[in-house]
């Protein structure tokens, strides 16, 4: 998959549980530009890193991030 062809948009309940949770903007950026990348379902990703998880939603040519949380390891 590749993911220059959507467009991200990181919703603001992603943002609020990411600042809770201590995970920084820098973090989520490398996450979902260099993560490995899952699908599940019909219409919903994973972007995962060394230590974060973004689970998002793709809607046509937008991905939305719905959350973001810490890789249990």
């Amino acid at each position: 998959m590749d993911r220059t062809k959507y467009e991200i948009e990181l919703k603001h309940h992603a943002f609020i549980r990411a600042t809770q949770r201590g995970i920084t903007p820098d973090l989520i950026e490398n996450c979902i530009k260099n993560g490995r990348i899952e699908r599940f379902g019909k219409n919903y990703i994973k972007f995962i890193s060394k230590s974060t998880i973004c689970i998002g939603e793709i809607c046509g040519l937008k991905i939305k991030i719905i959350t973001i949380e810490r890789r249990k390891k």
